[in-house]
């Protein structure tokens, strides 16, 4: 069996789990099962910005392989196709070119289309904003908000600049246009409509994994999670006390 290739498709799954948000403790438990899979047994330690896997070869010299993870993401669809992955190649005999194939297949694999997601930015804002007890009207007024964080957000990303520079200029945005708004049409209530205009940026699930690695034990890479996620809290905390500050008084 060559332990190399073995490992480094385990490895391409691990890195396209982290890369989607998935949990430490599955994406270790994927990449040991697809190594497990064709006769190697693996030692697997993720983190958030990297993973590390090592195992024997034949000849009893070992072999490591290491890759830093830069970009992350939530996209839940992946985690579930390469999940499936891990499953029928456990199931399956399937050979190493076909893994590999798939695998790239999986990475490769479109993500939402732009228009898709604008959609969804734009509906999440008003459900939030009536599930906090806003009326109709912050709803509707949250929605346009919600939506131009979105592009702001989604241009800056592309520009390069890191995340927590377009998450405060996001809080800057939300806290700018509610006020506005709030000048234009005085009944409406700015606390409910920012909440729901700026939660397409609030780390839900990050905090969520952070916890449950935590629980499994994972204590340096829940850590860092729970880093990341109070730094983007940050971020938007103080772009939105900025304006609110400047537009209050």
């Amino acid at each position: 069996m060559d332990t190399d290739r073995v490992l480094r498709i385990a490895l391409l799954a691990g890195e396209i789990l982290m890369q989607s948000g998935s949990k430490i403790y599955r994406a270790e438990d994927t990449a040991r099962i697809i190594s497990k899979s064709f006769g190697v047994n693996a030692e697997c330690f993720f983190m958030p910005t990297g993973i590390f896997i090592s195992s024997y070869r034949e000849d009893n010299k070992s072999i490591s392989l290491m890759k830093r993870i830069t970009h992350r993401t939530v996209d839940l669809h992946r985690i579930e196709m390469v999940n499936a992955f891990s499953r029928k190649i456990n199931k399956e005999n399937i050979s190493i070119e076909e893994a590999e194939r798939e695998l790239l297949r999986i990475r490769e694999a479109p993500y939402f289309k732009f228009p898709v997601m604008l959609i969804a930015a734009a509906f999440t804002a008003p459900v939030y904003t009536l599930l906090f007890k806003g009326t109709i009207t912050d709803a509707l007024i949250a929605t346009p908000i919600s939506t131009t964080i979105f592009l702001v957000n989604t241009g800056i990303s592309k520009i390069g600049f890191f995340q927590f520079f377009s998450l405060f200029v996001s809080g800057v945005i939300a806290g700018a246009l509610t006020i506005f708004a709030k000048e234009v049409y005085p009944p409406i209530h700015i606390d409910k409509v920012i909440a729901g205009a700026i939660m397409i940026l609030v780390p839900g699930l990050a905090i969520t994994s952070a916890i449950k690695d935590a629980l499994k034990g994972d204590l340096v890479s829940s850590g860092a999670r729970i880093g990341e996620a109070l730094l983007v809290v940050v971020a938007i905390g103080v772009g939105l006390g900025l304006m609110i500050t400047i537009g209050l008084y």
